[in-house]
């Protein structure tokens, strides 16, 4: 059995959490299907000064991404579900966006799901790989480091390092100075290519 990600590995700063993030699996249950995919491609988030945050805009989204580390955040824009983690140091603010990841396991469902028979079409950007994942409100608040959620991220044991590049945000109008989305160099599984 492949380790599941323990909470505490969530209580750090959301960028080295994201950067972390790259080459792990998530795991989606439904049914009696098991559907894998590596991470590819993550973005950090922080509270209320960081201006692409949606800590920016209050309530619900506020409150999760200050509250427990190790728990799914999904909201909806443009008509698509978005995946992230929360993940901080104690007393802050933070979440990583899950941008895409490369389909491993159960790919005819996936197919299936978004409607596709492109393989590269199926989990490279976040609406996309909620789509391919049947992930939506209902995992919102829910522990990823539980395999009752039914989704659920694990370690994978790799011989090579990841060469890992970054750069701006992507969709955002109002970014920090530095560089907080993360993504595996030549995988073509990412979203954008920069």
């Amino acid at each position: 059995m492949r380790k599941v990600l323990p909470k505490k590995w969530y209580n750090r700063n959301p960028r080295i959490v994201a950067i972390e993030l790259l080459g792990k699996i998530i795991v989606r249950k439904i049914d009696n299907n098991i559907l894998d995919c590596r991470i590819t491609e993550t973005e950090a988030y922080f509270g209320p000064d960081d201006p692409a945050s949606r800590a920016t805009k209050g309530g619900d989204l506020e409150k999760t991404m200050k509250g427990p580390v190790g728990h799914a955040l999904v909201y909806g824009i443009h008509r698509q579900w978005l995946f992230n983690v929360v993940a901080h140091e104690k007393n802050q603010y933070g979440a990583v966006l899950i941008r895409s990841c490369e389909p491993l396991r159960g790919i005819e469902l996936m197919k299936l799901y978004r409607k596709t028979n492109s393989v590269s079409l199926l989990t490279t950007g976040p609406g996309r790989l909620t789509q391919a994942l049947q992930i939506d409100k209902k995992f919102h608040k829910k522990p990823v480091y539980k395999t009752e959620s039914s989704l659920w991220i694990i370690e994978e044991k790799r011989k090579e390092n990841l060469e890992i590049q970054s750069s701006k945000r992507i969709g955002v109008t109002k970014d920090l100075d530095e560089p907080l989305r993360f993504f595996i160099k030549n995988n073509k599984f990412v979203s954008k290519k920069s």
